[in-house]
């Protein structure tokens, strides 16, 4: 057993432990009168957008994994836990494939659809807090590490740095990335109006954390990072 396993298993427990306060939370709320419960009801709806999808694969990793379907894996382990604690999802695509529009005749105009169709949907959820899945690419192999990049919107840099510290703290403490603001190109990112985070997971360019995370146990540990 390695020294990572157990930080993973540590940050697995707290996870497991932030649920059960959760559940004590809500059987408190149970008790506490209607009025002040709709006074209080701030709870946001966390937008999980598992990047890429239909005919846009992302990156591939040498063994021909495309990164849209590691998107996909993570974000449903990440809807389970949030939807376990309470918390009300929407997702931009719960599946490998995408509805596109009928005059978008090309795999470039299906792309830019597919993006504006996601930024409306995003835009349209009443006080929400999104989160992108997406996995790092690099021309060489070596590079490595979760990262959090955040949107230019109110609060994003807050919550960029809050689920930056948790990943390092679930997945990988040595890691010396930091969380920053997200390049103004990124179209989606640019467009939302909510508190907006994107999570480049790893480097599927680098064959040992590519292998991580085509692991279903390392996925799990991502969404748990995440939902914490």
């Amino acid at each position: 057993m390695t020294l990572r396993y157990f930080r993973a298993r540590i940050g697995g427990f707290l996870c497991i432990l932030g649920i059960l306060i959760l559940l004590l939370t809500a059987a408190q709320m149970l008790h506490t009168p209607k009025e002040t419960l709709l006074q209080n009801d701030r709870t946001p709806t966390l937008i999980i957008d598992p990047g890429h999808g239909g005919e846009d694969g992302g990156a591939v990793a040498t063994d021909g994994t495309q990164e849209a379907d590691v998107n996909l894996q993570i974000a449903l382990r990440l809807r389970a836990l949030a939807e376990f604690c309470g918390v009300p999802v929407v997702m931009t695509r719960d599946s490998a494939t995408i509805d596109y529009p009928t005059d978008a005749g090309t795999i470039a105009a299906r792309k830019v659809a597919d993006q504006k169709q996601r930024v409306e949907r995003i835009n349209a959820v009443e006080h929400g807090a999104l989160i992108s899945i997406h996995q790092n690419f690099y021309p060489a192999p070596g590079p490595h590490g979760a990262e959090a990049l955040y949107a230019a919107t109110v609060h994003s840099e807050e919550f960029g740095k809050l689920l930056h510290a948790l990943l390092l703290q679930t997945l990988d403490p040595e890691n010396r990335r930091v969380a920053a603001p997200i390049s103004d190109e990124i179209y989606l990112m640019r467009n939302v109006n909510c508190p907006a985070v994107l999570v480049e997971c790893g480097y599927m360019t680098t064959p040992r954390e590519d292998y991580l995370l085509s692991m279903p146990v390392y996925q799990q540990w991502l969404a748990e990072g995440m939902a914490q």
